[in-house]
């Protein structure tokens, strides 16, 4: 094992900060960190391990408050400088959802575990007081691949705003 991210889970719901969490080892004991989706990105650096090839427990908080990101979907990114040539090494990459891109005011989410008979309008009245709204619940959840197919039993992240 080189590099580890625990936190975020790949498809999680993230917000400002983007906590990262994980283990790892670097070169003189500093890893990397990128979150973006192509068109921005914030970057930084911390310290990891003892630096002479121990591993240890890392938690940064990336403040991305000043990105300009135009997508939902992100990607957190650790890794560390090659000492050789400055290449990036031992990257470790997991896709998340950026929730302030979803709904304004983003706190967090709820979990709805959809029942027999319901519709994402329906779920969408329930926890936004407008059926119109079932689009932030399909951003949310790239597991749906089809909107009009959901399942009972099946857990659903909903997206809340301040």
């Amino acid at each position: 094992m080189t590099n580890r991210i625990d936190q975020p889970r790949e498809w999680d719901l993230v917000g400002d900060p983007v906590l990262i969490a994980g283990v790892g080892t670097g070169f003189e004991a500093n890893l990397s960190y990128r979150v973006g989706e192509g068109h921005d990105e914030v970057t930084g650096y911390f310290t990891v391990g003892g630096g002479t090839g121990e591993h240890g427990q890392f938690q940064v908080q990336a403040d991305v408050s000043k990105a300009a990101f135009t997508l939902d979907r992100l990607y957190v990114q650790v890794f560390e400088v090659s000492a050789a040539d400055g290449e990036e090494i031992n990257l470790v990459t997991v896709p998340v959802i950026y929730g302030p891109r979803i709904v304004p005011g983003y706190i967090g989410y709820r979990e709805h575990t959809v029942v027999r008979g319901e519709t994402l309008s329906a779920i969408a009245r329930a926890h936004y007081g407008d059926a119109r709204l079932f689009p932030r619940i399909v951003r949310a959840n790239p597991q749906l691949t089809d909107p009009d197919v959901i399942v009972p039993g099946q857990l659903l992240r909903i997206p809340i705003g301040a």
